[in-house]
């Protein structure tokens, strides 16, 4: 298992530094990231956080996974890297 969870659901008014607090509770954040769309600039209701170790990566998945925060349940799993060839491109052929 790799440190890097992916964080879904999340309620479009929370700000990184809220999340990376409520990670911090489990261990070290190394990361934070709320990615956003780069045509609107909306947050995308989902994270990226990375822990300094497994078993506090671990550890946050067991206590905030299915946790509701501002009326959303988190839900929180290891991040599985993107398959190559996939993804991106947008009307390019």
């Amino acid at each position: 298992m790799n440190n890097k969870l992916f964080v879904g659901n999340l309620s479009f008014k929370l700000a990184e530094p809220e999340l990376e607090e409520l990670f911090a509770q489990y261990g070290t954040v190394v990361s934070c990231s709320i990615p956003t769309d780069r045509d609107t600039g909306r947050k995308r209701g989902f994270a990226f956080i990375e822990m300094s170790s497994q078993s506090e990566a671990e550890a946050a998945i067991k206590g905030l996974n299915g946790r509701d925060i501002d009326g959303r349940q988190l839900a929180v799993s290891v991040s599985q890297p993107k398959p190559k060839g996939q993804g991106g491109g947008r009307g390019r052929y």
